[in-house]
């Protein structure tokens, strides 16, 4: 059984930093691509960064590019999302999502994932 959490959300002054992790048990470590996502009130989910499963980060959210950074240690089962410069609209639910997948691929769109977990929320005041 998979499972997929989240944790490491809270609430930060605009301009500070917050590290989101995700664990993803029940998966094969390298076998699998992972995803952040996020969800503000009224708002579509939307894609804001994804990483291969081999580690190489491939995409990320215009509005976050050089202030996000994901990576994976695949030895722990765990993603990251360093969240630095953070601005009041940053401020959502962020989710994590995997997808089992032999390519070495991942995609910044929420259909292609297969397993979420519940999120964690990010609140940035200003």
């Amino acid at each position: 059984q998979v499972h997929v959490v989240e944790s490491g959300g809270g609430l930060v002054q605009a301009g500070g930093s917050l590290r989101l992790s995700c664990t993803a048990s029940g998966l094969t470590p390298d076998g699998y691509a992972m995803a952040w996502f996020r969800q503000a009130p009224g708002k579509e989910r939307e894609g804001v960064s994804c990483i291969r499963r081999t580690g190489i980060e491939t995409y990320y959210l215009d509005s976050v590019k050089g202030r996000f950074t994901i990576s994976r240690d695949n030895a722990k089962n765990t993603v990251y999302l360093q969240m630095n410069s953070l601005k009041p609209e940053d401020t959502a639910m962020y989710y994590c999502a995997a997808r089992e997948t032999k390519y070495d691929l991942c995609s910044g769109v929420v259909g292609f994932y297969t397993y979420w977990g519940q999120g964690t929320q990010v609140t940035v005041s200003s």
